[in-house]
């Protein structure tokens, strides 16, 4: 009995869910941004690659 009274008490699971989400919250921004950045990169290039086509050519 008094192991289930220290298991309803033990509030260690509860703690690693929180930080699980706050892992997961943080992830999820960085994600995000470097999705941002690499679409406008990517953008950059292309227009790099075009004006380097046209004064080629």
């Amino acid at each position: 009995m008094t192991s289930i009274k220290r298991f309803v008490k033990d509030e260690s699971g509860a703690t690693a869910i929180e930080y699980g989400l706050i892992a997961a919250g943080i992830a999820v921004a960085i994600i995000t941004a470097v999705n941002a950045v690499g679409t406008d990169l990517s953008a950059l290039f292309d227009h790099v690659g075009t004006k380097l086509q046209e004064a080629k050519g």
